[in-house]
């Protein structure tokens, strides 16, 4: 699976990873614009234009236009905005990738940006918005991050407030799209079964080519200054506590992503992992939990997310086994069938995950975008089997350590209540 890349006259680089299976597509265009690169008064624009993007452009002038125009081809659409990125993707036929190139290159660089679609789409926002308030599973992790990086955009909530967004006017998003929408700041990725590559590219070509450089804003950096561990109680009558517990990390760009990838996956990377067997299975203290890792362009986080039984004693009891299993693992308590384990887990669902061409798009122009490299799965996959256990032993040594310890909990408790967590 070698990935093709071609870059425009405009800077826009282009990938096409041709799978030589079904006649199926998805079309990916990624721009280097998220949260983290907003300031108080415009929190929630990146988003907010994502949602924009659909509401009419100048060819397709309503979001009815445009849903029918794909649908209409048998496709489906979507976008999503993270802290660095934002996507924009369309799944289709290969014989439609014309109309799946215009409607998407449309929608992006000439949108209509109504006033009357804005005004409404507020309204829309702040319920979803609501929604995430009423879905602590999710709202958890939010906090969480804002905790690691308070004062800072990284730490904002990706779609904003309430308050902030209805402030939001035509000019807003203008000087938004200005700053960060370039094609230097894109990549687009064609994934599936291609049937002419040659073809396909000389239509991005003439749909892309109007695309003006920019000079793209930058980012704050986060400046690593804790001293000691950090807890952040949200206070909500829940049916279940939701906690992350995790610690600072390093960057995308540090080679120890691999290793991270390993101890993530022994302590919490599947039914059969440390933290799944000893808080639900042996201990009955929760549905689900898991570890994961969040590794941006200058800083990381290696997190344990848990829905814990509704009991203060009970959380902390979930709280000192997550910890006590941090702690075996610093002193060397690893099993080579565990390592064995976690490796062909994070290879099998990386595999697994590649029968998808949105999955394919989305593993090469994120790495392409964000690191501007090119890496194969197979090389992920050589790199996962070479980490040692004295790398994962190192590793947990380096990180779990008590001043990088954050936590983070939605349910009926009061701050004060977890003010003891730290390392032993």
């Amino acid at each position: 699976m070698n990935p093709e890349i071609h870059t425009l006259e405009n800077g826009l680089q282009v990938v096409f990873i041709d799978t030589k299976t079904f006649p199926t597509i998805t079309t990916l265009l990624l721009v280097g614009a998220g949260s983290r690169y907003e300031n108080e008064k415009n929190n929630g624009v990146a988003h907010f234009f994502e949602h924009m993007a659909f509401k009419g452009s100048k060819k397709y002038p309503n979001s009815f236009v445009i849903s029918s125009t794909i649908e209409g081809k048998g496709g489906i659409f979507n976008a999503f905005t993270s802290k660095d990125h934002t996507g924009y993707w369309i799944k289709s036929t290969s014989e439609h990738f014309p109309t799946v190139i215009d409607v998407l290159s449309d929608m992006v660089l000439n949108s209509t940006l109504s006033t009357e679609e804005i005004e409404r789409e507020k309204g829309v926002i702040s319920e979803e918005i609501n929604m995430y308030e009423d879905t602590p599973q999710r709202k958890v992790g939010e906090i969480f991050e804002g905790l690691l990086y308070k004062g800072n955009p990284l730490g904002f909530d990706i779609a904003g407030d309430k308050e902030t967004i209805q402030k939001f006017d035509r000019t807003t998003f203008v000087e938004y799209i200005k700053s960060l929408y370039h094609p230097g700041n894109s990549i687009l990725v064609v994934a599936g079964g291609l049937k002419d590559k040659d073809e396909y590219l000389e239509l991005v070509k003439s749909k892309f080519k109007d695309w003006k450089k920019g000079q793209k804003n930058k980012y704050i950096p986060i400046i690593e200054s804790q001293t000691k561990p950090q807890t952040l109680v949200r206070y909500k009558k829940t049916e279940q506590a939701h906690f992350c517990l995790g610690f600072r990390t390093f960057s995308f760009k540090d080679d120890r992503k691999y290793a991270l990838s390993v101890l993530s996956a022994i302590l919490g990377g599947g039914m059969s992992s440390r933290l799944f067997i000893q808080v639900r299975e042996r201990r009955g203290l929760c549905y689900y939990i898991s570890t994961g890792s969040e590794l941006y362009e200058d800083c990381g986080n290696v997190v344990t997310q848990a829905g814990v039984t509704n009991n203060l004693e009970k959380v902390k009891e979930a709280i000192e086994t997550i910890l006590v299993e941090h702690e075996k693992v610093s002193q060397g308590h690893i099993e080579d069938d565990e390592m064995n384990r976690a490796k062909e887990l994070i290879k099998g669902r990386l595999l697994l995950s590649l029968e998808d061409s949105s999955h394919i798009a989305s593993f090469f122009g994120n790495r392409k975008l964000l690191q501007n490299k090119v890496e194969t799965p197979e090389e992920v996959i050589r790199k996962i089997m070479k980490v040692s256990k004295g790398d994962i032993i190192k590793l947990a040594n380096e990180v779990f350590v008590n001043k990088n310890l954050n936590f983070s909990i939605i349910g009926p408790f009061e701050k004060n209540d977890f003010d003891y967590i730290s390392i032993k």
